[in-house]
């Protein structure tokens, strides 16, 4: 299968090109920089979709960057670096001569409303009560082709665990000497998924005809809070986890709009991922958290 992947460059896009290409696939990749297996955004542009079997986008600024403040220019960059790659490839795909079988967008668990007792499937409602709910809800608006013979996917992800990058990049030094903790209350949920398995089930929806519609990419572990999840990362690490970031602390540092990703969190389940067949790597947080730090 010829495979486009928007944003392939960065951290999950880097894993899903390894993995396709062990697959046997051949991988083109969208970015801003020309080079081999690569053509840019402008020349997608300008001479629509190269010939490819399916495509995928991942390409999106990185919201919880802690060296980016979050002011309106951050922001846009976040809503149009998602918003016009998205729209980018769905108009090249309506209007390629030979339309891709399958075209995958991943967007995120932050289309659903926050709660401390609610569980909430792919059928769930939400997608309209604060910024990045909206931003998931243009976001996946921008990707659909209505009445199109290609088969369309979303896969709304957790938050991505892996080495080498994503969230555990940031939170492994303080872990590592001893200071990691819960995040404010600690009872949030806390949705998440290896970078294994979500690179997995893009790879499932692209190569498997029968999935189609919203997947939810979080582990069908039992429900994971902040305060479990510290504890299973200080645990893989050999380390106590006592001591709490304070919700005002994760505020001044990341902007009240954007903390409430890391001081409020959704009970997600992947009730139709698992219901297409997909069989996880790694469904255990415990097992999940020692092949990162290894």
């Amino acid at each position: 299968m010829r495979v486009l992947v928007g944003g392939g460059t960065g951290f999950v896009g880097t894993a899903l090109t390894q993995l396709l290409r062990a697959r046997g696939h051949e991988v083109t990749l969208v970015s801003r920089q020309p080079g081999p297996s690569r053509i840019t955004w402008d020349a997608l542009a300008k001479s629509g979709l190269p010939s490819c079997d399916a495509v995928v986008n991942l390409a999106g600024e990185n919201i919880l960057n802690p060296l980016r403040r979050w002011n309106e220019t951050f922001q846009k960059e976040v809503v149009q670096s998602r918003l016009e790659s998205t729209q980018m490839l769905a108009k090249a795909i309506t209007e390629a001569p030979q339309p891709p079988q399958a075209w995958v967008l991943v967007t995120g668990v932050a289309y659903y409303r926050p709660s401390l007792t609610a569980e909430y499937d792919e059928d769930s409602p939400g997608g309209d009560f604060d910024f990045f709910s909206n931003l998931v809800t243009r976001w996946e608006a921008a990707a659909r082709l209505p009445g199109h013979s290609t088969r369309q996917v979303v896969v709304r992800s957790g938050v991505v665990l892996g080495r080498g990058g994503g969230a555990i990049g940031h939170m492994l030094l303080p872990f590592r000497l001893g200071l990691g903790g819960p995040i404010g209350s600690g009872q949030q949920f806390f949705p998440w998924i290896h970078i294994v398995d979500l690179a997995g089930i893009v790879a499932h929806a692209l190569e498997a005809n029968h999935v189609q519609g919203i997947l939810n990419g979080v582990a069908p572990a039992p429900t994971t809070t902040n305060a479990d999840f510290a504890r299973a990362l200080a645990s893989a690490l050999g380390r106590p986890a006592f001591i709490p970031l304070p919700s005002i602390v994760v505020q001044a540092v990341f902007g009240r709009e954007r903390a409430i990703m890391l001081l409020e969190g959704q009970k997600v389940v992947p009730r139709r991922t698992l219901a297409t067949g997909y069989q996880y790597s790694f469904p255990e947080l415990g097992a999940a958290l020692k092949e990162v730090v290894a």
